[in-house]
């Protein structure tokens, strides 16, 4: 019966865990690679978007054509390729936001880069403080870099709409849909394990 409860505290926690976190998926479908003429770019997608401690990036991408690189902001504003904080090159990176602040992501191709495959995020310093509102992320002059950030994951999904007009296309899930889905599947897992221990 001790199993049983530790199972039961194990699944609470799992669950409030999700709760707390959501992961935004870079580029949607596309996925991380150079922005179309007339899309919005992933500052753009940035900005609409609140990012929080524990949220987290995810960059899919071909490993052998592109990679994903962290920079400071000063490599941010020159595509400066050479000069990173950590690269990744597995096409399926997930970065987590382990602290507040702004975090640079450029393509490890410098050609992509100048071709607008970057991103600025800037994460809001808690969760607890529901009140709190992210300032709109953008490149900061070269004299103040930003403290590196930490290795991990993260995720941001642009849409293609003409410049100054609403996107037509189907709106992407939403934070509670995502959490939705992976709250039934715990619970779903839960109630087989719950079945197999009865």
């Amino acid at each position: 019966m001790a199993s049983f409860h530790c199972l039961v505290l194990l699944c609470f926690v799992l669950l409030a865990s999700m709760a707390a976190a959501t992961q935004f998926k870079v580029g949607g479908s596309k996925g991380w690679a150079v922005p179309e003429p007339n899309a919005m770019s992933f500052n753009q997608w940035a900005e609409k978007n609140r990012f929080q401690i524990g949220d987290s990036l995810l960059f899919v991408y071909l490993p052998d054509q592109d990679s994903v690189l962290v920079v400071d902001a000063n490599a941010y504003n020159s595509c400066d390729t050479s000069s990173f904080i950590d690269r990744f090159d597995d096409g399926n990176t997930v970065f987590t936001f382990a602290r507040s602040g702004s975090f640079y992501f450029i393509s490890g191709s410098k050609e992509n880069c100048q071709k607008n495959e970057k991103l600025v995020v800037v994460v809001m310093a808690s969760r607890s403080n529901g009140t709190s509102l992210a300032p709109s992320p953008s490149p900061v002059s070269s004299s103040s870099p930003p403290a590196p950030p930490p290795s991990g994951v993260v995720g941001i999904v642009p849409s293609s709409a003409p410049a100054g007009q609403e996107s037509t296309t189907p709106p992407r899930p939403n934070r509670a849909s995502v959490k939705a889905v992976g709250f039934v599947s715990t619970l779903g897992a839960l109630l087989v394990t719950l079945y197999h221990v009865l």
